[in-house]
């Protein structure tokens, strides 16, 4: 499975951005994707999931300005932010967990496939 983000960017506080994950290889095996962030001496957290299912999974900082949804016919994953925060400034990693759970994995650790990062910051 390889994974490319892309939509990081520059915006000021209460702007906007989507972010895209386009997914390739094995997609099939693919039964989460996450979206995490790392932002600078912090460790990564996750910030979105979705399932196969279509289940979505939220950190709380982030519900109600942030959501995840899929393009299964592009095999891209999105996390559309509105309402950013200076907080909100890190690097963000998509990630694919292929393993079979019964809940969606809520740390890195979980995840087998990671795209490069992509860097996303918000100036007050």
């Amino acid at each position: 499975v390889q994974l490319v983000e892309s939509g990081g960017g520059l915006v000021q506080a209460g702007g906007s951005l989507r972010l895209s994950c386009a997914a390739s290889g094995s997609i099939f095996r693919i039964n989460t994707m996450g979206w995490f962030r790392q932002p600078p001496g912090k460790q990564r957290e996750l910030v979105a999931a979705i399932t196969s299912g279509g289940s979505t999974n939220y950190a709380d900082s982030v519900k109600g300005r942030f959501t995840i949804s899929e393009d299964n016919a592009k095999n891209t994953v999105y996390l559309q932010m509105n309402s950013l925060k200076p907080e909100d400034t890190a690097v963000y990693y998509c990630a694919a967990d292929t393993n079979p759970r019964t809940l969606v994995a809520g740390t890195a650790r979980g995840y087998d496939y990671w795209g490069q990062g992509t860097q996303v910051t918000v100036s007050s």
